[in-house]
């Protein structure tokens, strides 16, 4: 199948210097390549629609994409364990070459007449996904001791006092009496 992310640049390289504007909505993955991750691991949300909004300009040996590549994801909050569902929108700035050296691994190719813009987008978006997301910067996360979301009650649970620390604690009692 091919892909829906190709983009005709014939007369772009007969014509250097000059640009086009390319706007395309498409599966982000409509070769169905990609496994989906584990449920605890940010990914791609599964049937996405990913948006490419760059301009391609070209230069002699090449063409240069400038723009944004967006889709939307999915996660699992860190500190409280809930789902996050969010949209990444990531600006992209690469090389189109042709008959580039394998060892090139800072350009994408000029197949033919396209450039293929699938490739920029899966690498651009797997590379911005949240490692550890946090579903809002102040979450408060699971109490460790009888699990409730500490963003939705409170417990009165309290904190494990380490031993190894417990005579600073006495020393930060003497301080607090003598105010």
């Amino acid at each position: 199948m091919a892909s829906p992310y190709l983009v005709p640049v014939a007369q772009l390289l007969r014509e250097v210097p000059s640009r086009i504007s390319v706007e395309l909505t498409a599966p982000f993955d409509a070769d169905h390549e990609f496994e989906p991750r584990a449920a605890t691991e940010s990914d791609v949300v599964t049937d996405a629609e990913a948006t490419v909004a760059v301009r391609v300009e070209s230069f002699r040996g090449g063409l240069r994409v400038r723009g944004t590549v967006s889709a939307p994801w999915r996660g699992i909050c860190r500190r409280c364990s809930v789902e996050i569902l969010g949209v990444l929108e990531v600006p992209v700035n690469e090389r189109y070459v042709e008959n580039a050296p394998p060892e090139d691994e800072e350009s994408y190719p000029i197949e033919g007449d396209f450039i293929d813009l699938a490739p920029l987008l899966h690498d651009a978006i797997f590379l911005e996904l949240p490692i550890a997301p946090l579903c809002k910067e102040d979450c408060a996360g699971l109490c460790p001791r009888c699990g409730i979301d500490r963003n939705e009650a409170t417990c009165d649970c309290q904190p494990e006092v380490d031993p190894r620390w417990a005579r600073l604690d006495a020393l930060r009692s003497e301080d607090d009496s003598s105010q």
